[in-house]
């Protein structure tokens, strides 16, 4: 008897010194994330951006679908909040200064789109699921027009201001390219999983 507790003490020690190493059932909704996000245009950010949510998502697409568009609407807001600064610097030349509220407001329109696909996901679901998941596609595609809008009014600007905002806007774009494409492969499941 004491030799079996030894033994699940040991394991048990062992387990628990092996903190790194991840726990049953988790390398498999890290595959999963990886797989999916294989199919997106930003495959590693995708990854580096969902791999942490792993217990959440598990292996389940819609999870999946949903952490992705939660994810790119924190960038999108994170994003905004970083313009707004960037437009209190002194000494902004007024091309700029005006592309930068553009360019806001833009981003204000994206945040919008996100914030209403987020919610209509959170209840997928029943009878008008399909009319569900085409209507948040609509919303997370003007959101990525929205993204790649915001950079347009900043063709004829300096480089120092054209470089700062593309860094910010780009990231949310492509997070939001890879939520579309999530999104895109869940309405793909759906579709196969109705007789």
């Amino acid at each position: 008897m004491s030799g079996t507790l030894t033994l699940a003490f040991t394991l048990f020690l062992l387990a628990t010194c092996h903190g790194a190493r991840m726990l049953p059932g988790t390398e498999t909704s890290t595959e999963f994330i990886k797989t999916s996000c294989n199919t997106t245009s930003y495959p590693d950010l995708c990854f580096s951006s969902l791999s942490s949510y792993a217990s959440k998502i598990q292996t389940n697409p819609l999870n999946l679908a949903s952490t992705a568009l939660s994810v790119s609407l924190s960038s999108a807001q994170s994003t905004t909040a970083a313009l707004t600064n960037i437009s209190a610097a002194h000494g902004m030349d007024p091309h700029d200064k005006e592309a930068l509220h553009d360019c806001m407001d833009t981003l204000g329109d994206a945040v919008d789109d996100l914030r209403q696909s987020a919610e209509t996901m959170s209840h997928l679901g029943g009878e008008k699921m399909g009319y569900q998941i085409n209507s948040i596609q609509t919303w997370v595609s003007a959101a990525l027009t929205d993204d790649n809008t915001c950079m347009d009014g900043f063709r004829a600007s300096g480089e120092d201001v054209r470089k700062d905002v593309k860094r910010h806007v780009l990231n949310v774009a492509r997070l939001t390219s890879n939520a579309l494409d999530l999104i895109n492969g869940l309405s793909s499941t759906i579709t196969n999983s109705v007789p």
